[in-house]
């Protein structure tokens, strides 16, 4: 089960660098396309790239993985829902609402069982 976490982790954090950087002239023709700001294009590439080197150094240190795949499933449910909001057809939606379900399943994964971030019970006693 492990192994396939961080096979995912890879794959999702792959994902994003390949769109947000060897595809980038893609993301910068459909921000334009959709009536969105380059800051807010470049805000988000920010984010999106943060998050998915969180998600490489979860690889070999786990508790940023939280962090990374709830940053990424955010993002990938705002990119789902403007994909919807301009009616693209279901091919284009498809890789946001992918990567959005493994960065959920992520979460699931790597969510703290009963305890704080801290490793601390959340009972007193």
């Amino acid at each position: 089960m492990e192994t396939l976490l961080v096979l995912l982790q890879a794959l999702v954090a792959t994902s994003i660098f390949f769109v947000w950087v060897v595809r980038y002239d893609n993301i910068v023709r459909e921000f334009r396309e959709y009536g969105l700001s380059p800051a807010l294009r470049d805000f988000v590439g920010i984010l999106k790239l943060f998050f998915a080197l969180l998600l490489i150094v979860g690889i070999w240190q786990p508790q940023y993985t939280l962090i990374g795949a709830l940053g990424i499933a955010i993002l990938m449910a705002c990119a789902v829902f403007t994909h919807l909001r301009v009616k693209n057809p279901a091919f284009k939606l498809a890789p946001s609402l992918g990567l959005m379900i493994i960065a959920l399943a992520l979460v699931a994964a790597n969510w703290p069982a009963g305890e704080s971030a801290g490793g601390s019970s959340l009972t007193m006693n």
